[in-house]
């Protein structure tokens, strides 16, 4: 298993500095990892360091919490895709899909899925936070609203676990005769967990633990 073309080397950290992501940069060339995943505002940054490499630029948008008007979160992906993003990863309203809105909900992710076009739109659905029914009903809205993948979490929910099998499990027996994808990300570290977690059924791997788990597979 080649398990560096599943991992997006993450760096999502509000401190993280120039020389932070100079450093990010360099261990996904080095290790050939599939993309890297930042902020938005160091897309521009991202696309010349890594302009002469095929690794992917991922951004998030309504990042982490996701309760901002569906307009703000268009407005970054557009301005995301057009400084050299790659694909976006936008965060659901969580409120409106425990509240059962989920017109709103449905709304929220289109609203993005316009602007992106033909740039793949990963949907973080933020499993820590939901039943196990609203993980299937969130899954199901997205393929209603045609975006090309669920991710499991933000990785920013206090004392959350991130990326569970089980979870990842479920979302695969809820997608799998669609077109839609799943990126497990949030609490990966081990080589053990990245494995069962791609054995679950996820074709993408969020973590900032890329070096520590492509070591332990060579």
């Amino acid at each position: 298993m080649n398990i560096a073309q599943y991992i997006e080397h993450t760096l999502l950290k509000q401190d993280a500095t120039k020389n932070d992501l100079i450093k990010l940069f360099e261990e996904a060339k080095n290790y050939n990892f599939k993309g890297v995943c930042i902020n938005s505002s160091n897309v521009p940054f991202a696309k010349q360091y890594l302009k002469d490499s095929d690794i992917k630029i991922v951004t998030v948008v309504g990042f982490p919490l996701g309760a901002c008007f569906s307009e703000v979160k268009a407005f970054e992906a557009e301005k995301s895709i057009k400084s050299g993003a790659d694909e976006i990863d936008m965060v659901i309203n969580v409120q409106s899909l425990k509240d059962k809105n989920y017109d709103y909900t449905q709304k929220d992710i289109e609203t993005v899925k316009k602007v992106c076009g033909n740039t793949p739109l990963k949907v973080i659905i933020e499993t820590d936070l939901l039943t196990k029914d609203e993980i299937v009903t969130a899954c199901n809205i997205i393929v209603k609203a045609n975006a090309d993948f669920a991710k499991t979490s933000t990785g920013f929910v206090k004392n959350g676990i991130g990326a569970k099998v089980e979870d990842v499990k479920l979302m695969y027996e809820t997608l799998k005769n669609t077109n839609v994808k799943i990126k497990a990300s949030g609490g990966i570290k081990t080589y053990q967990q990245a494995v069962d977690l791609i054995n679950a059924g996820a074709q993408r791997l969020g973590t900032s633990s890329g070096v520590q788990i492509s070591t332990y597979s060579l």
